[in-house]
């Protein structure tokens, strides 16, 4: 007899009709109730991890992965929760490409119809690791051009993730010896590296570690897309004469320093230069004979004014005129002494320097090649370039020292010219007033 009332059912869902049925089968088998428990739970999560198993998240690396030229890098990728996955599709791409393909893995196998041709026989995954969630992406023998942005992608899922790949090279620095500044008294060095990637910047320091003002680096890159720089510094006598060259790309974490000994043989003080001390002398004598000239005529204009007799007047002109002159050129002749004398004591310092460097030279390059016994050493570009600047350096002496002997021959014709002028100015004086 009916109620009167609809009653309403509700279908079982097909997975839970499926669990009902294998649990009333378990019963019936004969196993204890604690293995059909167990063996009912772990159904219930293998069905739940399929059913599931679009939930799972494409997780990759939150920075740059960095490697150098020519190394094996893995770009990281892997699934979240766990998830077996070589039966799965999943890509590695890139959009800058065409084809973009990197590598692609379906369904146990790799597939290399559409493989960018860069990427031929270089890429490779690890079954073993794809079991447990993990496509990470081997590559091998890096290149520059493999720089760039990595897609992680799995179509089924719709879910993907990006790994920046960061190619870097680095090279050694290398210092030479570029030349003698004259002009202060230092020495040029320069420091040159190639071979890098990203473009790296050059800083010179001394022996504390302190960085040293240097001119702008010389930058190339070359046709293979790597970069080479050039810096030169000049540096003066310090209390180590040790200096530093360091080369450094900061985005790939690669630095290269380079240090030097500069002897001290190449730091020469600075001397005046035969035209600097000409135009002294000219300048000092010129003030001086001024200073008579004015002194003169302020006496001869003075005399005019107050002396009434002709001839007296011109007697006292003609004695203050030789007082004068010989007041004047005995100043002149002090002061070419007194250069004579100093011209002297650089001469003497500057013949005693030329033959210390000498010697010194020659006794380096004679510990070298008792030393160097395969001639390695002495014949390498480095140790000839060093011999041509210390040659260089010797040669300056040279020149410098014959500049002052030529300058202490000139004061000396001075000095000779001046005491003639002396003696005659005096004995006409003097005949003079005899005749007066």
């Amino acid at each position: 007899m009916s109620s009167g009332k609809n009653i309403a059912f509700q279908p079982v869902p097909a997975e839970n009709f499926m669990m009902l049925h294998l649990k009333k089968r378990l019963s019936k088998s004969g196993l204890t109730a604690l293995s059909v428990s167990v063996f009912f739970n772990t159904a219930v999560l293998l069905l739940l991890t399929h059913c599931c198993g679009g939930q799972s998240q494409v997780v990759g690396p939150l920075q740059p992965v960095i490697v150098m030229l020519g190394e094996d890098v893995i770009l990281p990728c892997r699934l979240e929760p766990a998830v077996d996955a070589p039966g799965m599709t999943f890509e590695w791409a890139r959009p800058d490409l065409n084809p973009r393909f990197v590598h692609v893995w379906h369904e146990h196998q790799n597939l290399h119809v559409n493989q960018h041709p860069s990427y031929k026989g270089r890429t490779s995954v690890s079954v073993n690791q794809l079991k447990q969630g993990d496509i990470s992406l081997k590559l091998s023998k890096v290149k520059l051009s493999d720089r760039g942005t990595y897609r992680c992608y799995f179509p089924d899922l719709d879910k993907d993730s990006t790994v920046q790949l960061v190619v870097g090279t680095a090279s050694q620095a290398v210092i030479s010896l570029a030349g003698i500044d004259r002009s202060s008294s230092g020495v040029v060095l320069q420091c040159e590296s190639a071979g890098w990637y990203p473009e790296p910047e050059v800083l010179w320091l001394d022996g504390e570690g302190k960085l040293l003002s240097a001119g702008p680096t010389e930058t190339v890159r070359g046709p293979d897309d790597l970069y080479a720089v050039s810096s030169r510094v000049t540096v003066e006598k310090r209390h180590s004469n040790s200096f530093t060259c360091r080369v450094q790309q900061n985005n790939i974490n690669q630095t290269r320093e380079t240090h030097i000994q500069v002897p001290d043989d190449l730091f020469v003080a600075p001397c005046s230069s035969a035209a600097c001390i000409s135009i002294s002398l000219v300048a000092c004598f010129i003030c001086v004979a001024a200073v008579g000239f004015a002194a003169w005529k302020w006496r001869q204009n003075k005399i005019k004014t107050k002396m009434t007799s002709p001839g007296e007047a011109q007697r006292l002109m003609a004695e203050e005129e030789h007082k004068n002159m010989v007041d004047a050129l005995m100043k002149q002749m002090e002061g070419l002494k007194e250069q004579r004398d100093k011209l002297n004591s650089q001469k003497i310092k500057m013949e005693e320097l030329v033959e210390d460097s000498e010697t010194k030279l020659q006794s380096v390059e004679r510990d070298l090649r008792e030393k160097d016994e395969d001639k390695g050493f002495i014949s390498s570009p480095g140790f000839i370039k060093l011999k041509e600047i210390i040659s260089q350096n010797k040669w300056s002496l040279n020149d410098r020292l014959m500049e002052l002997e030529t300058l202490v021959l000139d004061t000396e014709k001075l000095l000779e010219m001046t005491e003639g002028v002396i003696v005659r100015t005096t004995e006409k004086s003097e005949n003079h007033m005899d005749k007066k």
